[in-house]
């Protein structure tokens, strides 16, 4: 029976060199994850055979009649292209389950490949444990999956390995995801409301316009007499959206169409996100995310042991506004040549005073991260009110707009019945 040679990290972070009995490298590999450690290094001994103890022929039996997943279409019919960063966070909720109940990282996923019932996560499963089985860390293979895992968290989870604590970057960076699913909640709900009622309204415009004055219309024309300005007017719209509706609706998609892809260039991107910042409700809204998307993450990363110039690169790449991206990255760039990070920041005109001040005080007492985390809490809860607001002012624009129009279809009906009734009097 071969011998290997092996360097591996326990569950404590301590390095272990020792040997191992295995019939091949893949099933040492699968011992040593049984075993609870992560291996670092492994190589077959080129000494005499030593027999196997029973107790270890027994774990390699049990690990080879396990079931192995199949990250190929065996095992599911998802496409391993279908894969997105939606599986993320299921996935580590899962895994730090496993994980803090004293299994190894590499045993956690090789239990998740086999047990896990919803496609997607069985298949990311099965290419995680697929990479592990031969030896790579967990970060390593997660480093295969980009669609998946991005460089924050392949940083976050290879730090963790790195210092044996990797349960606690796990929950800090499941909060972290978890807070910033919440927050896409909360906006994908915001937005919902006004969509609603402009849909309505737009069917009622509609409604009256194709149906109702159409019909009404033929009526006023048989009675004869003149009609009032704002009958004529109303009348007037109805007769060109039946007869142009249809182009004018063409044109508007054809303009919305143009107008998203030219967003999706570089260039488009940072003039759009640059008008935004002028709108008035818009404008404090992106300064509040792009507060709260560095506070979040720069406070996960360094507290997680990430360098402060790798930390500052990665937040930066959160940043969603284009135009406070780039502010962010010539603020970067100070702060390696030795500049304070607030003072940096204030450079950029992106940050408002009172988190200018508080970072300052962090920098001073040496506590950065909890001044951050104080920053990223208050910022959240701007932006539920931001929210709310904008939720407001749209319900009451679009139902004042819809009142309006709908007043203003009633008197024009009104005086035409009028004014009709008062020349057949004549």
């Amino acid at each position: 029976m071969p011998t290997f040679t092996y360097t591996a990290r326990d569950r404590s972070g301590q390095t272990v060199t020792d040997q191992v009995n295995a019939p091949s490298r893949k099933d040492a590999l699968r011992l040593l994850g049984a075993r609870g450690l992560t291996p670092v290094q492994v190589s077959e001994s080129s000494g005499a055979r030593a027999a196997k103890p029973a107790h270890l022929k027994s774990q390699i039996s049990n690990l080879k009649s396990a079931p192995k997943a199949l990250p190929t279409s065996s095992a599911t019919s998802v496409p391993a292209s279908a894969l997105s960063r939606r599986e993320r966070l299921p996935f580590l909720e899962a895994l730090v389950d496993l994980t803090t109940s004293g299994l190894s990282a590499g045993e956690s996923v090789r239990l998740l490949s086999t047990r896990i019932k919803e496609p997607r996560l069985r298949l990311l499963c099965g290419l995680l444990w697929e990479q592990i089985s031969e030896g790579a860390q967990l970060s390593r293979a997660m480093g295969t999956l980009p669609a998946v895992f991005d460089s924050s968290t392949l940083n976050l989870i290879q730090s963790g390995e790195a210092t044996g604590n990797l349960n606690d970057v796990l929950t800090r960076l499941i909060t972290h995801l978890q807070d910033q699913k919440e927050l896409r909640q909360k906006i994908l709900t915001s937005l919902a409301y006004p969509a609603f009622m402009m849909a309505v309204a737009g069917g009622v415009i509609l409604f009256f316009m194709l149906f109702l004055l159409p019909r009404l219309q033929t009526l006023l024309k048989s009675l004869g007499g003149e009609l009032p300005t704002s009958t004529r007017l109303l009348l007037g719209l109805s007769d060109f959206g039946l007869k142009y509706g249809i182009f004018v609706i063409a044109g508007l998609a054809f303009g919305a169409v143009a107008f998203w892809r030219w967003r999706q260039t570089e260039p488009g991107r940072l003039q759009t996100d640059a008008w935004a910042l002028r709108v008035p409700i818009l404008g404090p809204f992106s300064v509040s995310q792009t507060v709260l998307a560095f506070s979040q993450t720069l406070s996960v990363l360094l507290e997680n042991g990430i360098t402060t110039s790798e930390a500052l690169r990665m937040t930066e790449r959160q940043i969603q506004n284009r135009v406070h991206r780039a502010a962010f990255d010539e603020a970067t760039g100070r702060v390696l040549e030795g500049e304070a990070l607030s003072a940096a920041l204030a450079r950029t005109g992106c940050f408002p005073d009172l988190v200018l001040d508080q970072l300052s005080v962090g920098e001073n007492t040496g506590n950065l991260v909890p001044s951050l985390k104080k920053v990223a809490t208050a910022y959240q809860k701007a932006i539920t009110a931001q929210l709310n607001a904008f939720t407001s002012i749209i319900a009451t624009v679009v139902l004042l707009a819809v009142f309006a129009f709908v007043g203003f279809i009633a008197f024009a009906i009104i005086s035409a019945v009028f004014q009709l009734s008062s020349s057949f009097k004549m």
